[in-house]
This record gives C-alpha cells, structure tokens and sequence, in this order.
C-alpha cells in the first residue's frame, strides 16, 4: 500500500510539476507527460519500478476516451462519415500495411513481415486526439479527416487480432497468464464463442438503448453526485471487461457504448463526469511511455532504432500524403493530416505482446520495433508544433491560447452567438430595431475585426456550459444561433434546451439537411442561410427579364410559401428510404412548378384585361 501511494505521487507530481512548464514553453500538455516520464524512469531519476504494470492500469484512459468520442457521434453522424471512415481509413492501413510488410519481407519470414505491417500501420490515438483537442482542431475538415481514420484504424484492430495467431510459426511455452478475470471462452467449440461474441455486442446496444435510462433516470432523482460519478464508471469499467472476456477491444466496446448513448439525455453529464478521470488516466499513460523508453537499447541500438523509427514515419506519411492527395484534401490540410498519423500508435504495444505470446514474433524482433514506436510517438508533438510554426504562422495556436472574454451583461433579452456572415447582418438589424443583443463568436480574428468598427462582441465558444451561463441563459429570453456549423449549433441547442428549457430558440440552418437535423431537436424556428438571398436575387432576376416587379413579389412569396408548407412532409420521409424521399422532393418541385407557371398565366390575362380595358385601342 505505502509503496503504491509512493508510485502514484511520483506520477502526480511528475504531471503537476511538467505539464505547467511545457505548456508555458509552447510545448502542449502531451510532450511535458512524456518528458516527464523519461525523467523518473529507469534512465533518469528511477523513481517508478514496474512500468508495464502502470501501462497496462493507464491504458484504460484510452478506454475512456474513445467512450467520450463515442458520446459526441450519433448513429447519424457516423453514417454521414462512412466514406472518410472507409475510404481513408481502409486506403491508410491497406497501403500503410502493404509497404511496410513488403519492405520486412526483405529482412524476415512473410509470416512476421505481415504481422509488423499490420501493427505498425495503426497510428496513436491517444496523442493525436488529445493533441487535436487542445489546439482546437477537432472540428476543421482535416480534424475530422484525421479522426476518421483513427476510428477505422481502432475498428481494424479487432481483425487484426483474429489474423494474427494464423501467423504463428515459433513455439510458445504456455505460462497460463491468459486467464480471463470473468470466463474464458478459448476452451468453447468455435460457434459458441462467435454467438457469445455477438451476443456481448448485443448487449451493449441493449444496455445503452434500454438499461442504463432507467438506471440513470433512478440515480439523478437521487441528487447525489457521486453516485452518479459511480455509475458512469461502472459502466465503462463493466463493458470493458465483457470486451476483454470475450477477446475484443475494450476502446471499441466503450466507443460503441458511447455512441447508443450520445442520444441519451444523460450525454452531458456522463461527459462531464467521466472527463476528469480519462484526463488523469490518459496523463499518466503517456508518463508511462516515456518512462518505458529503454536507453539502453536505444544507446547499443542507436543506427538500427533510429533507421526503424525515421522510416515508419517516412513511409506512413508518403501514404497519408497520397490518401490525402486521392482524396482531393486541400494542400494545407493535407500537411496536418499526414505529420498527425504517422506515427505508430498504443496499439502497437499490445499487438506485439498479443504476437509474442501467440508464437508470431520473437521478442529480440519486437523489443527494437517497440523503441522506434515509443520515439515516433513522442516526435508527434514536436512536428505539430513544427506544423504549426511553418504551416499555420501561428494564428491558429494563439487562437487555441485565447481565454474567453469576461461577458459585461444587464437586462439583455436576446443572446446571439456567430457573428459571421449571416449574424453580422442580424445583429445590425436587432440593433436597429432597438434591441441590443449579447453576442458572442468562436473566431478571434473576426471578433477583433469586428471591435474596431464599433460591435461590442465577445470572444469565446459558447457551446460551453459556463460561458452560456455567464451570457445571461437564465434570464434571457431568446437564443439565436447563427454559427453556420451544424455539430456546433446541435450541441447549443441540447445544451440549451437542457439548462434553460425556458428560452425560445431560433436557428440558421446552412441547407435543409442540416435543418432536418435541428428539426430532430425540436426545434420550429429555422431559417436555411441562402434560401431568402436566393429567392430576392430570383425576384430582381425576374424583373430585369421583363416581369412586372408587384408579379415578381407575388411569385417569390408564393414559392416560399409551399416551400415551407412541404418542409415537414420532406422531413418526415427523408429517413425513410432515399428512393421515396426524392421522388415526393421531385413531386413536390412539379406541383410548384405547375401552380406558379399556372398563377403567372392567370395574372397576365387579368393584367391584359385591365391593361385593356383602360387602352381600348390597344
């Protein structure tokens, strides 16, 4: 117990002392974790024993967080992103693990050559998500492109373990630690353990669609905190161990928990309440990985590693530049993408030990390969750094820099967050009218802009609990959202509607699909951004072709109308079937057309009968 409490100081003190001192050099929390590991491990200080014993403990931060991704993804948005998920994400790994294998193949056995292609192609979530998340750039397209293919490559590891004890060929000498901690299923005839297997999948979804409601539903009428706290852990920690039992990977069992869940009203606060220790967790982890750097055979190695390592992410990021490049990414973009994914990933530990103890790959192959991921992994931080400094100029790491503005707020009764193109032209016409709104933007160059012609906006994101709060949610009466990104504006909403279910909410929806979505929420008040310029630049189109401009009113008023009238139908179908959605869509187009074509006709006889009948000569 005492040397336990000893070995969690050293790791707590370790993270205290050298997160605060990278992140005042510009480092970023990610490499004053390892850095800090390497100082109080065996090759520095020596302050911390058993390290694949901590690794293995702090690996669950990485449960944890796929659970947190999972809870941001509805079944909706990951059907959305199906394409990337694939498309990159399969392209990467295929490829990644073809030249890889191909360029083993020269050194080792075919056998060993393609479980290190395998292995070697998976990147490390951990770092890059985490390193995406304090820069900001979670939601940009190459963040999203970058998170796709860390998302195919966790779902790849469940195969990849499948094929790799095919690749047996060294004998093993059975030590019987493979024991499972619930039942083991490997002595079941093979049909059983693929229905055990299914059925354990199965019953995440259950437990995340129908169970844990109820439950949750009976703990928060409790109003106790922690027992709340106890229940979100219990059920990561429970689903991870029905994983394990059944030989997949606890991440992708929490990922999938997460994503039943994201639905759930009780999404915030398992967010919340969970945050805290995957943070923890995940610090100590990568502590762990630098602490497990072996110098010695790093020093006696230093050709041989450094080749290993220099290589991978040589040959990774010639293929993310190719995906990205296929892809048809933009150039700056694909430069993220492809510095972020080219190292190798956490998975890689646990693959190699999982080939050891199979009879895959010996253990003087592996130790070598594990070094050149350990130090791929910590260079990630420094080439984001060096994307950042040569890629960006800096603007968006003083963007990610920037705190929040303090909100001065008295008796405002409209809050109004983006102020970009569309809100810009709202809050002038608000003002005008006498009503001055408390308006707040995510985007620290546009705010600054904004400010020297006199706006009074605010700089912060207001998807942010406490930021809404100290806009003044509780005594407002409206809320606009005029952010234009849709995962932002959801996210506003059920924030919203959670803690102030007393506000009106009226939202700016980029096209209809996005309106769909917000009208999933409840949501009655959506104004699709291009729709009214679209149809007044159509009335000024008719008017310049000759169309009497009181005619040219009446038809463009005529066609938002049924516009707007068919909305709810089109909305009721479009989840339907795509087959059905479109042909009413193209019904739908038909009628209008016929009822405008026949409303112009009619117009321009009565005009020519009263034109007439004022000319009688004519």
């Amino acid at each position: 117990m005492e040397n336990f409490l000893f070995q969690l100081f050293i790791f707590l003190a370790a993270a205290a002392i050298a997160v605060p001192i990278a992140k005042k050099f510009g480092l970023g929390s990610v490499l004053g974790y390892l850095i800090a590991g390497i100082i109080i491990g065996p090759f520095g200080l020596s302050l911390i024993a058993d390290i694949e014993e901590v690794m293995h403990f702090t690996e669950f931060g990485v449960v944890m967080m796929l659970f947190l991704v999972g809870l941001e993804l509805k079944p909706s948005l990951l059907w959305q992103m199906r394409t990337p998920i694939l498309g990159m994400g399969g392209v990467q790994v295929v490829l990644s693990s073809i030249i890889i294998a191909g360029i083993s193949l020269i050194f080792l056995p075919w056998q060993q050559a393609i479980a290190i292609g395998l292995t070697l192609s998976l990147s490390s979530t951990a770092i890059v998500l985490q390193t995406l998340r304090e820069k900001g750039l979670m939601n940009t397209s190459s963040g999203r492109s970058i998170f796709s293919v860390l998302l195919f490559q966790d779902l790849a590891v469940i195969p990849i373990l499948a094929v790799l004890p095919f690749l047996a060929t060294i004998a093993v000498h059975d030590d019987g630690h493979l024991e499972s901690a619930l039942f083991d299923i490997s002595s079941l005839p093979e049909y059983m353990q693929i229905i055990i297997t299914l059925l354990a999948i199965l019953s995440i979804f259950f437990i995340g669609k129908f169970a844990s409601r109820p439950v949750f539903r009976t703990i928060a009428a409790t109003r106790i905190r922690e027992i709340f706290v106890a229940a979100a852990l219990a059920l990561v920690v429970g689903i991870s161990l029905l994983m394990t039992s059944v030989g997949l990977s606890p991440a992708l069992g929490t990922f999938l928990a997460g994503v039943v869940l994201a639905d759930s009203e009780y999404r915030h606060e398992l967010e919340s309440d969970i945050e805290p220790f995957k943070g923890l967790l995940l610090g100590v982890f990568f502590i762990s990985i630098g602490a497990s750097l072996n110098f010695t055979l790093i020093g006696e190695n230093i050709p041989l590693i450094a080749g290993l390592a220099a290589g991978l992410m040589a040959f990774k990021w010639l293929v993310l530049e190719g995906t990205g490049f296929v892809f048809k990414m933009a150039k700056k973009e694909r430069s993220l993408f492809a510095i972020a994914l080219a190292q190798g990933g956490e998975f890689a530990f646990v693959l190699f030990q999982f080939s050891r103890t199979n009879g895959v790959l010996p253990a003087q192959t592996i130790e070598p390969l594990i070094s050149a991921v350990a130090i791929s992994m910590f260079l990630t931080p420094l080439l984001f750094l060096a994307h950042e400094k040569f890629g960006t100029n800096g603007q968006g790491d003083e963007e990610a820099r920037r705190d929040s503005d303090t909100i001065d707020r008295s008796g405002h009764r409209v809050i109004l967050a983006g102020f970009g193109r569309l809100g810009t032209d709202l809050g002038r016409f608000l003002i005008s009218a006498g009503i001055k709104p408390v308006i707040i933007d995510h985007d620290a160059a546009n705010v600054d802009v904004l400010r020297k012609f006199g706006f009074k906006v605010y700089y912060g994101d207001i998807t942010r609990l406490d930021l809404l709060e100290a806009a003044g949610a509780a005594e407002a009466e409206l809320l606009i959202i005029a952010i234009g990104d849709i995962d932002q504006s959801r996210k506003l909403v059920e924030l919203a509607g959670k803690h102030y279910p007393h506000l009106k909410i009226a939202v700016s929806a980029s096209d209809r699909s996005s309106a769909y979505e917000l009208m999933d929420l409840g949501i009655t008040r959506i104004r699709r951004e291009t729709f009214g310029s679209a149809l007044a630049l159509g009335q000024d189109a008719l008017q310049l072709l000759g169309t009497d401009p009181y005619e040219a009113h009446r038809l463009m008023r005529i066609f938002r109308k049924k516009d707007e009238e068919m909305m709810p139908e089109l909305y009721k179908m479009h989840r339907k079937d795509e087959d059905s959605y479109i042909s009413m869509y193209q019904k739908h187009n038909a009628d209008l057309e016929e009822l405008m074509t026949l409303d112009l006709d009619l117009d321009m006889e009565e005009i020519d009968k009263a034109w007439n009948a004022a000319n009688p000569e004519a």
